[in-house]
């Protein structure tokens, strides 16, 4: 076993089926039929990633990876139902019905060591990050090429074994999250890495090795070098897979949330009640995945910029004439634009996103034709999602929470009728309606000439 060195020498430790618990029966039928026929054809077919790790674990692999020595040509040649993508590196996806599998010919090694000739269908950026990256290899140059040991497994289909190059399975026995070669060369090759490594200690609850640990906290500032799409396409993972909460922590714990949430981070540092906030909405997402409830990027979104918005509203005020409801919805536009040099928040999330926090201050109105009709508005189940999680933390009155609360159940009169005793209280408490002054006329207006 060699986790370092000539990936040429590299070793696997064959354990056979009898030694570990990974049981076909937890394979997908599609996965085992593209496992299967690439085998028949003549060409090394493993399954990879994931999937062996989840399966050792005991718990239930959902996606499945596969690794071969075919190349992408040949593997469509094999499958009428094959697509091949990517630019930087081609892989098949093979797809049955809803379910695709992802088929990924062996990876050559990464960039050439100081003196070696570089490949030319591999390129990187000034600081090391991989532009391109498309040649093939054999599996004992591709396990360098994955990122952590526990991911870089391959279950081989000719005879049920598990080829572990990098001690991985030792690492999953440890519950210890280490990655494959030396860790800041890994994270200057792709600084995603170091959400990765977040996501995978929150989900499998392991615990990040020391040096990756040491490396994350020298190279964080390497993540404003991803584009920012790609970062919120990994945002989706880090906060909507049911750990919202833990990895949350964790990337606070590692500094790794100031470079994606920039203004979010420095009102948390500010306020222990925006602090407390996140969290709340955090376990409440993480709730809702439990319970198998959709999550939207849109909510936590309004959640993360929530104070960010609100001072910079209050700033606009001070400045200019203009409803609260109107303050938030430009501070929201612009706190959005701000963010998209970071993370590219989609318009259909951050539109949506900008007219909830905007309906916050509507909600307080509990009365007439504009309090009922916002029982009809289209964000106002997200709206009053979010006033909920608002009251639950101190910042909105409970009255105002179980007033909306309750209306929901009602019947169109019983609505009508809520809202006028609502009317009749709020006039009550300021003593009754105050007649509005009468206007003088004026000389003309009495017909005086």
């Amino acid at each position: 076993m060699n986790k370092r060195g000539n990936p040429e020498k590299a070793v696997p430790t064959v354990i056979p089926r009898k030694a570990h618990n990974v049981s076909r029966d937890e394979i997908s039928t599609s996965a085992l039929k593209v496992l299967y026929r690439l085998h028949k054809a003549g060409h090394q077919s493993f399954l990879v990633g994931g999937s062996v790790r989840d399966a050792l674990l005991g718990l239930h692999p959902k996606d499945f990876d596969i690794a071969t020595d075919a190349h992408p040509e040949e593997i469509r040649a094999l499958f009428g139902n094959c697509r091949l993508i990517g630019r930087r590196f081609r892989l098949a996806h093979i797809r049955f019905g809803k379910e695709i599998i992802e088929v990924a010919t062996f990876r050559a090694a990464s960039i050439a060591d100081e003196g070696e000739q570089a490949d030319p269908d591999h390129a990187s950026d000034h600081r090391g990050r991989i532009l391109r990256d498309n040649v093939y290899g054999t599996i004992e140059e591709d396990v360098f090429r994955r990122d952590f040991t526990c991911n870089a497994l391959y279950y081989n289909i000719a005879d049920f074994s598990i080829w572990d190059f990098v001690g991985g399975v030792e690492d999953i026995k440890r519950r210890r999250l280490a990655l494959i070669g030396d860790p800041d060369r890994r994270f200057r090759e792709d600084p995603v890495r170091m959400l990765r490594a977040v996501r995978f200690a929150a989900k499998l609850d392991f615990r990040i090795d020391k040096k990756v640990a040491t490396a994350i906290a020298k190279d964080r500032e390497l993540l404003s070098n991803v584009p920012a799409a790609r970062l919120f396409d990994e945002l989706l993972k880090l906060f909507q897979a049911g750990q919202a909460k833990k990895t949350f922590e964790l990337l606070w714990k590692h500094r790794l949330f100031d470079p994606l949430f920039p203004e979010t981070a420095a009102e948390v540092e500010k306020s222990e009640a925006f602090g407390r906030f996140v969290k709340s909405a955090l376990i409440n997402t993480d709730k809702r995945v439990a319970a198998g409830k959709s999550v939207t990027p849109m909510f936590l979104l309004g959640v993360f910029f929530w104070e960010p918005v609100r001072r910079l509203a209050e700033e606009m005020r001070a400045r200019e004439k203009m409803s609260e409801s109107q303050s938030l919805s430009l501070a929201a536009y612009e706190i959005v634009g701000r963010q998209q040099s970071r993370i590219s928040i989609p318009r259909r999330f951050a539109t949506p996103m900008r007219d909830m926090l905007a309906m916050q201050p509507r909600l307080d109105v509990m009365k007439g034709k504009r309090g009922l009709n916002l029982l009809d508005h289209r964000r106002f189940r997200a709206a009053y999602d979010f006033l909920m999680l608002r009251a639950e933390a101190g910042d909105v009155d409970a009255e105002t929470a179980e007033f909306w609360t309750r209306v929901q159940k009602q019947s169109a009169a019983e609505r009508r009728a809520s809202f006028q005793v609502q009317e009749s209280k709020q006039r009550n408490n300021r003593g009754g309606r105050r007649r509005r002054p009468r206007r003088r006329r004026g000389p003309q207006a009495a017909g005086q000439s």
